[in-house]
Order: structure tokens, then C-alpha cells, then sequence
């Protein structure tokens, strides 16, 4: 009996290490319990993320319909009036010329930054809850998911510890540049595509490196990254075309200097990597091809950029300086950029000598110098045609102008080239904070310190919103009905212009189911159909703005009263309406009397039927 086979209780954990043998080396309890926990801290950074977004928008969360970004009110009601025109997609009621704004002419969806992807995607949202509810909601999740996005890519790609990729993510997500733009520009904030693109780039070059695998370029993989990357391309076009132009010119500009620091890469990778990026340009053409030249040539369509590179160009001192939505930030340097929702430069210089100090300290490794010489140069080319040093523009030339005038290129800001810098120097503090961690002695400590010191000043602070005026009755309450059919013309009055969109609200409100005349887009009204701000006023909405202005009633002759039908016909209008509580609504009321006859009161509306 003593040579018996061992009790239950003794024969267990032997059995329990052959089970575990018999698993799948990714399947065994210690890997299952280190996957959970490294799930879980991921998770958590994740989190913390969505957290400092839900902060820096806080000011919209009470009720999104009666609170405004404050520092950026107009295109905040422009973005709203895009998302309300891309819902209707889930209605069967869309495409990319809308005559629901700028009738009867109506507006190109794709020369405009109209974020269709992401209006489409949120359709459900704004039809339930409304525009602002949607505008809120993106302007929270793009930097959350761009900060999430990106601590995804340099802890997979980069295989960076927790703390290095949790710094360089948060500088993506929530530097100085990406929170001045959240005050209103979605299509700029919405970058969370970038690190994908970024990854399927890097996918294909090592698919095409032969020396990856004995036997040759990965075919397969090469081919799946093309597609891949043509898919992501081809979303980003309808999300920002200009954030997807600054990642093409900086990924060109990081593939020069990668291959100058790794030639025998370059050598071997080059034909089958070339071969990929055709074959991705050619699958995205194929869809894109229509929507482009839609974009450029189509109706309303503009081929140039209205926004003057002399204006929107960045001011040298605005490098060293902390932007004023920073915790260390400074109002007085409000002078040095266009206005609050430009401060892409702002990056102070503290994290500046980090930055370099990083990049001396990691050495000539190929990545180093590619994000070095793409730092460079797109902070070189944010400068614009002429440096500007402390407002004062010099006679000294920036690289940008041998860029200007070039197809495309035009419709870039030269500064918002500066918002390409965040990911390029959050990679240098990632491989710098990283290999620091890796290591002993006193770097352990002493980088990430030096890291989190340069980062500080540039904490972003809550956003600024205020309340905005309520809608009328008229609109909420769906009365515009009884004045015109669905699809029909509404005239707001005053009507809505670039510099006071405000009418369009009405139309956001009711899930833009009417058009209506003029208003806030970009179309082909410069001289000689370039591109420009609005439309032409006709003689009647000049005349009702000039009295909104100023109030007083003028006398109105045969003349203006025939000219105000002609415009109505023009317009394709059914109603024109005016709301009671309107700024100089006695004079307004008394002036469209004279051009329409008696009004009629329907809820909180003065209503004339054209």
C-alpha cells in the first residue's frame, strides 16, 4: 500500500500544471492574470481621458441647447447646422449639394468642413436629442478619442510603457492646439483616425522590408495595409480633409528623413513599399474620386482657398509662449495669434528644451531623427510667407512660400501646420520617458520629472461658454408648419449672415426640414467665382439688416415693394417670419407691413405668406 498512488489532494497541482501545459502559451492563468491587470490600467488611462474631456467641457453639459462656447459662438452654430444637415441622411433626404441653406443656389457639402462621417454616424443623436446635444458630444469624444488613440498606437507600435505613452497621449489629446481648436472646429479636433493611418503606414513598410521574413515582402499583409489604409484615407476625407493633409505632408516629410538615417531600409522596402501606397491611392480613388471632383468643380464648388496665408500665419514668439487656456498661460498673449481657437503654437518653452533635450539624449536613432526633421519643418512652415516676430511682420521669408499658390495647398492656414508638432514631440517624450524607465540610475527618475514639469503649464483649463437666447416658440414648438411645408423656404428676419449666423439656429432646431436664403458657408461669390464667405445680399435682406441694426422705420415705395417680391420669388420662399422678441422687432414688423402687408401672429411669430 505504500507504493499506492498518490491522494487526490497531492495529485491536484500536478494535474493542474499539465492542464495548464496542454493551454495555449496566451491562455495560462500568470499571462491571463498580467493580460487582466495590463487591461485594466489601460482601461483606466482610458478613462481618465474621457474625464479631462467631460472637464474641458463642462461650461455645454447643463443643457447644450441654451449654452455657447463663448470664445467661438458663430462657428459653433455653423457646425450645428452642418450636423443638422447630415442627419437627414438617416431620413433618405441627403447629398452633397443641399439647397436647405443659400437657396435657391444651395451649398456644397464637401467644400465646406461639413464633418459628414461624423453627422452621419451621430444621425440617431440628433434627431433625438438635437444639434447641440451632438456638437457637445464631439466636441467631448475628439479628445478623449484622439488622446486614446494615440496611447493605443505608442504602447503597440512603439511597445512604450504606460506612463511614456500615457504623457505623449494626453500631449496629443489635449495640447494647446487641439483644445483652441475644440472651440468650434470639430473637423480640425477630430484626429483620432490619424494614429490608425499612422499604424497601417508602418504596417506596410515592414510588410514590404524583405528582410522581415526568409521569404520576402509579406504580400499578404502589404496588400491588407493598402486596403486598410485607402479605408481610413477615405474616412478621413469626409471627417477633415485639411487634418488629413497635414498628416500627409508630415509623414512625407518623416518617410525623407527615416530613409536618410536608415538607407539600407530604404534600399530594401522602397519598390514593394512604393508599389502598396499606389495601390492605397488607387483603392481611395476610387471612391473618392466623384466626391473630389464634386468638391472642386461641381456646383458651388470652389477650387482655391479664401483665407489669406499673410493673416493666418503663426508668430514666431507664440512658440515660447504658454497658451492662455492653460493653467500657466497668460491673456496678453492673445496678441501674438488670429484668435482663441488658433493657439496651435503655444507650446512654451519649457517643453521646448525638454523636447530637444530628449532628442539629444535618444541620438540618431532613425525615429528620433524623423520626428526631429518633421518637427522642423512643420513648425518652420507654420510660420507662413513672412516671419512674424512679436506682431511684427518681417522681411524675412518662411519656407512656406514656396509652397503658396499651389493647388490644395491653398486652402492650409499655414499656423494649423503647427498642430502636426504635438504627436512629433509627444513621440520624442515617449521613446525619451520609456527608455528612462527602462533603465536605472538617476534617468529613472529624473526624465520623467523633467517631463512632467514642461507639461504642467500647459494643464488646459475649462472652456469658456455662456448662455445664448432662446428659440421661439415658433420653431420648438413646430409652428413653422402652419407658414411653410417641409422643404420649403423659410425667410428668418434678419436673415442670416457670416458675421451674425444666428437664424440658422431655427433651422437647426427643426432638423434643417425647411431652406432658407443666404446665411454662414463658404461658395463661389469672389471675384471671378473664387471663394468666399456668404453670398450677395439681395436688395430686400439688405434693407431689413440695415433696419435690425439701427432700428427706425423707412418709408417703402413701389419700387422696394416690387423688389421684394422679385427677391421672395427668387428665394423660392412660402413664408417669411419674424420673432416677436427680435432687437428692433417694432421697426422690423412695420418695414415687412409696408413690403408684404399684414402680418399674421402664429405662436411667438410675425408671419407674412410670399
Amino acid at each position: 500500500m505504500s507504493s499506492a498512488a498518490p491522494t487526490a489532494p497531492d495529485a491536484a497541482p500536478d494535474q493542474a500544471v499539465l492542464a495548464a501545459d496542454r493551454l495555449p502559451r496566451r491562455l495560462r492563468p500568470a499571462r491571463l492574470l498580467t493580460a487582466v491587470h495590463r487591461r485594466r490600467a489601460d482601461v483606466t488611462i482610458a478613462l481618465l481621458f474621457v474625464a479631462l474631456a467631460g472637464w474641458l467641457t463642462h461650461g455645454l453639459w447643463p443643457d447644450p441647447a441654451a449654452r455657447v462656447l463663448a470664445l467661438n459662438p458663430e462657428d459653433q452654430a455653423l457646425y450645428e447646422w452642418f450636423l443638422a444637415v447630415d442627419s437627414r441622411a438617416l431620413l433618405g433626404d441627403f447629398g452633397l449639394l443641399t439647397g436647405r441653406l443659400n437657396a435657391p443656389d444651395g451649398v456644397n457639402l464637401m467644400t465646406n468642413t461639413t464633418v459628414i462621417a461624423l453627422g452621419v454616424l451621430l444621425a440617431p443623436v440628433t434627431l433625438l436629442f438635437g444639434a447641440p446635444v451632438t456638437f457637445a458630444l464631439l466636441a467631448m469624444a475628439n479628445l478623449a478619442g484622439t488622446a486614446v488613440a494615440w496611447y493605443v498606437l505608442f504602447t503597440r507600435l512603439l511597445r512604450a510603457r504606460r506612463l511614456a505613452a500615457a504623457l505623449g497621449a494626453a500631449l496629443c489629446g489635449f495640447g494647446p492646439g487641439m483644445v483652441s481648436q475644440t472651440n468650434s472646429h470639430l473637423h480640425m479636433t477630430a484626429q483620432w483616425l490619424v494614429p490608425v493611418i499612422v499604424w497601417l503606414v508602418v504596417r506596410l513598410l515592414r510588410a514590404a522590408d524583405p528582410a522581415g521574413t526568409a521569404d520576402g515582402p509579406d504580400r499578404r499583409r502589404l496588400v491588407s495595409s493598402a486596403v486598410g489604409l485607402a479605408a481610413a484615407v477615405t474616412a478621413q476625407v469626409f471627417i477633415g480633409e485639411e487634418v488629413l493633409f497635414l498628416c500627409a505632408v508630415t509623414l512625407l516629410v518623416m518617410a525623407v528623413g527615416y530613409a536618410v538615417a536608415d538607407r539600407n531600409l530604404a534600399r530594401r522596402a522602397l519598390p514593394g513599399f512604393a508599389g502598396g501606397m499606389m495601390l492605397a491611392a488607387g483603392l481611395a480613388l476610387l471612391v473618392l474620386a466623384w466626391p473630389l471632383w464634386f468638391q472642386f468643380a461641381g456646383p458651388q464648388g470652389v477650387a482655391d482657398g479664401m483665407f489669406s496665408p499673410h493673416y493666418f500665419s503663426a508668430d514666431l514668439r507664440s512658440w515660447w509662449t504658454v497658451s492662455p487656456l492653460s493653467v500657466g498661460g497668460d491673456d496678453g498673449a492673445a496678441r501674438l495669434t488670429t484668435g482663441p481657437a488658433e493657439y496651435n503654437t503655444f507650446l512654451g518653452l519649457p517643453l521646448l528644451l525638454v523636447a530637444a533635450a530628449s532628442a539629444l539624449w535618444l541620438g540618431r536613432r532613425p525615429l528620433v531623427v524623423a520626428c526631429v526633421v518633421g518637427t522642423l519643418v512643420t513648425g518652420a512652415l507654420s510660420l507662413g510667407p513672412r516671419v512674424v516676430v512679436d506682431g511684427e511682420r518681417t522681411a524675412v521669408p518662411g519656407p512656406y512660400a514656396l509652397l503658396s499658390g499651389l493647388p490644395v495647398v491653398d486652402g492650409a492656414l499655414p499656423m494649423r501646420f503647427a498642430l502636426a508638432v504635438l504627436p512629433l514631440v509627444a513621440t520624442l517624450l515617449v521613446l525619451a520617458v520609456d527608455r528612462a524607465l527602462r533603465g536605472t540610475g538617476r534617468a529613472r527618475r529624473l526624465v520623467p520629472a523633467a517631463v512632467g514639469v514642461a507639461l504642467l503649464p500647459l494643464l488646459p483649463t475649462p472652456l469658456p461658454t455662456a448662455e445664448r437666447p432662446p428659440l421661439p416658440e415658433f420653431i420648438t414648438g413646430g409652428h413653422w408648419r402652419q407658414c411653410v411645408e417641409p422643404g420649403g423656404v423659410l425667410v428668418p428676419v434678419p436673415l442670416a449672415t457670416p458675421r451674425e449666423p444666428w437664424p440658422m439656429r431655427w433651422a437647426t432646431a427643426a432638423d434643417a426640414a425647411f431652406g432658407m436664403p443666404e446665411g454662414f458657408f463658404i461658395g463661389p461669390y469672389g471675384r471671378g467665382g473664387t471663394a468666399a464667405m456668404g453670398t450677395y445680399q439681395q436688395p430686400t435682406s439688405a434693407l431689413l439688416a440695415e433696419v435690425g441694426r439701427r432700428g427706425g422705420q423707412p418709408v417703402v415705395d413701389d419700387r422696394q415693394r416690387r423688389q421684394a417680391a422679385e427677391d421672395a420669388d427668387f428665394w423660392g420662399a412660402s413664408c417669411v417670419a419674424l420673432a416677436v422678441d427680435t432687437t428692433h422687432a417694432d421697426s422690423l414688423r412695420g418695414t415687412l407691413e409696408q413690403l408684404y402687408g399684414p402680418a399674421t401672429r402664429i405662436a411667438d411669430a410675425w408671419t407674412w405668406r410670399v
